[in-house]
């Protein structure tokens, strides 16, 4: 089955490509103090970025899962930072969460992002403690004995997240190996690298497939398939990127280590990917999760 993309969501996913690459530098935001950008944030919340699920009646935009992930794909593909999954999912709920006024975050895996930066937390953050992140643009607090967050709909979208960066890093990693040249010749020409780069577009464009399909059945098992192919596609993705850029890809004038670090982070969000494992490995098991 092809689940090919109306000419609405095309102009959905270009629109939002292009407000992005117009209010979010991704190096300015690296080389920033460290806070959430309140007006990027009010900013999301005037172009219906949280309020996208809202029904219209309510205020919202009254579009359906398969337009967000659209929407967070490209989210993830540029590394946009910020509890943008917890705000998203309290919109319509916590006031001000629609319009970008109120920052939301969640306590999900046993970490919550963003914590002393949100206006209101979903969950319980007693005990939290400050967590040194891998990610400098998602500071981390560890919640002693929280629960996973399992909602089938932030695992949906934490997916769609890591297949933004999976397509970005493979875009990244073919730039680089047409422009880069070793022994007189692009680093491309070299049959391993061309095997990394095309592993790279198999496990993104299977993902991404995977992904739409959950968009559009919002099957708890389809989304747990969906967050396993996005995650493997999307940390292999960074970490075969980083091998084609070598030594470079570790300075900061290169964003694909903060496409690896970031896709770590990922990884323990929204009940993190041992519980969609588990979840997935029930069902096999017995039919029924």
């Amino acid at each position: 089955m092809r689940f090919r993309l109306t000419e609405d969501q095309r102009a959905l996913r270009d629109g939002v490509r292009q407000l992005l690459a117009r209010c979010f530098d991704l190096r300015a935001a690296v080389r920033g103090p460290g806070a959430l950008d309140r007006a990027l944030w009010r900013e999301l919340g005037e172009a219906g970025f949280f309020a996208l699920r809202v029904p219209e009646a309510e205020g919202g935009v009254g579009l359906g899962l398969p337009e967000a992930v659209l929407v967070f794909e490209e989210a993830g593909r540029v590394l946009l930072p910020g509890p943008l999954v917890a705000t998203h999912l309290a919109a319509g709920v916590v006031p001000g969460a629609a319009t970008g006024e109120t920052v939301v975050t969640a306590v999900s895996g046993g970490l919550a992002e963003w914590l002393t930066e949100a206006d209101a937390v979903r969950g319980d953050a007693t005990g939290a403690v400050p967590l040194r992140s891998v990610d400098p643009l998602t500071p981390l607090h560890r919640v002693p004995g929280a629960v996973p967050d399992a909602d089938p709909v932030a695992v949906l979208l934490t997916a769609a997240e890591q297949l933004g960066t999976a397509a970005r890093v493979c875009e990244l990693a073919v730039q680089h190996a047409r422009a880069r040249e070793q022994f007189g010749k692009p680093v491309g020409a070299f049959q391993a690298v061309q095997h990394l780069c095309a592993q790279m577009l198999v496990r993104a464009r299977t993902a991404r497939a995977a992904v739409y399909a959950a968009a559009v059945t919002a099957d708890p098992v389809d989304i747990a398939a969906a967050r396993l192919l996005a995650d493997e596609a999307a940390v292999r993705g960074a970490r075969d990127c980083l091998q084609v850029h070598g030594g470079m890809g570790f300075t900061w004038e290169s964003e694909v280590h903060l496409h690896l670090k970031r896709t770590w982070v990922r990884t323990h969000r929204a009940g993190d990917v041992t519980e969609s494992e588990e979840f997935l490995a029930a069902d096999l098991l017995t039919g029924t999760a």
